[in-house]
């Protein structure tokens, strides 16, 4: 007896749900790691009694590994399915957090932070890749609320580790426990997955981006450095330039990141009534003049609304490139998503180094009018990069 043909759309439909559930809980716990992992760099210096030269060697294993990491990671998703993919490395960046603390010397720590970026580099692969496909199948804008729920659980995981960190809870305990609670997350989470597909034919190798592709990963990369300068500048500019006391200054950092998951979580909503175009251009140049304002104005109820502003701004450029990559004709969604990163990615790396030179050379103010000029070159060039529909 055939079944109705209501049937295999309501299973495809409860498919699609429990995908949509998994894909929230691995940006979710995307997020959370990465923020354990920032809340403890302090300790993971001290307990392997480094310099700040070693540790900056240390975060630099860990780029070089995420940047290998993105240049396997179309590959591997076309060969093993983004679920597969996604398990492997989710599992294994969990594992390395929770052995943060545990590893025979300095050595060591250099090879589990590279292993800890090769393998957090593809997951996000993976995820993005996931999403892409989730926002295809069900045919409106979905992209931008996943990376809020990247923001949120980076969020949750710095509340978390300064919450544990007041009540005196060991590191060991912190790492470890987040580590279990993110694994049995993660696992889950792609139990709930869309089966793997077929992959059409060989997969390509990982090649350097050219044309649309190497447009998007400059205007990541763009976006990264004024999101990268918000976030380990903002709170100094506050203290050093406008004389702010401390807790006032910590405010800066919150302000710009609640309002970026705010505007992540409202921007499917936005990018279903307006086109690519107009989103970034819009974005792009808030951004740009709410920053323009807070460093020519200097004061600090100014610079918290502005920063709030740059935040919303900011909020939907990388969700609104990442979708347009999975979308470049000639390419699949994983190989367009791990091309733009790679750029993108290493833009974030430069861009606290450039900050911090150009403010020993000046000052802090006008080192950070690079996020204006950054927002208002991503306003100029969206049109050259982005659908207009």
């Amino acid at each position: 007896m055939s079944l109705p043909a209501s049937e295999p759309l309501a299973r495809d439909e409860q498919s699609l749900s429990a995908a949509r559930w998994g894909t929230r809980t691995q940006f979710f716990c995307s997020g959370f790691l990465f923020a354990t992992w920032g809340v403890h760099i302090p300790t993971v210096k001290a307990h392997y009694a480094i310099s700040e030269g070693a540790l900056g060697l240390a975060l630099l294993a860990a780029g070089i590994g995420a940047l290998l990491g993105l240049s396997r990671a179309g590959v591997l998703v076309g060969r093993f399915g983004a679920r597969g993919v996604a398990l492997i490395c989710g599992l294994l960046a969990a594992l390395v957090l929770g052995l943060l603390l545990g590893l025979p010397g300095y050595p060591g720590l250099l090879a589990a932070l590279a292993v800890f970026g090769a393998t957090s580099s593809v997951f996000d692969v993976a995820i993005n890749a996931e999403a892409s496909e989730i926002e295809r199948r069900q045919g409106y804008p979905i992209m931008s609320h996943f990376h809020a729920m990247f923001s949120l659980g980076g969020m949750a995981g710095a509340a978390a580790g300064s919450l544990l960190l007041g009540w005196q809870v060991g590191a060991v305990t912190h790492l470890v426990g987040a580590a279990l609670a993110g694994a049995l997350a993660i696992g889950w989470a792609c139990l709930q997955m869309l089966p793997p597909q077929p992959a059409a034919g060989d997969e390509p190798g990982f090649r350097l981006p050219r044309g649309v592709l190497l447009l998007l990963g400059v205007l990541a990369a763009l976006g990264l450095i004024s999101e990268g300068a918000m976030y380990d500048w903002s709170v100094l500019y506050l203290q050093k330039e406008l004389g702010s006391p401390q807790d006032v200054a910590a405010l800066a950092y919150a302000s710009f990141s609640g309002a970026m998951a705010a505007a992540r979580f409202g921007g499917d909503w936005v990018r279903a009534r307006t086109s690519p175009v107009m989103l970034m251009r819009a974005s792009a140049s808030l951004s740009a003049l709410a920053m323009a304002a807070v460093l020519l104005v200097g004061h600090p109820v100014v610079a918290l609304v502005g920063f709030a502003l740059v935040g919303i701004g900011l909020g939907n450029v990388v969700p609104v490139l990442f979708s347009a990559a999975a979308r470049v004709p000639g390419t699949t969604p994983a190989h367009g998503i791990a091309a733009v990163s790679s750029v993108g990615y290493l833009g974030f790396m430069a861009g606290p180094p450039l900050i911090g030179g150009l403010a020993q050379g000046s000052s802090l103010t006008a080192a950070l009018f690079v996020v204006v000029l950054f927002a208002a070159v991503l306003a100029a060039l969206s049109r050259r990069a982005l659908p207009a529909g």
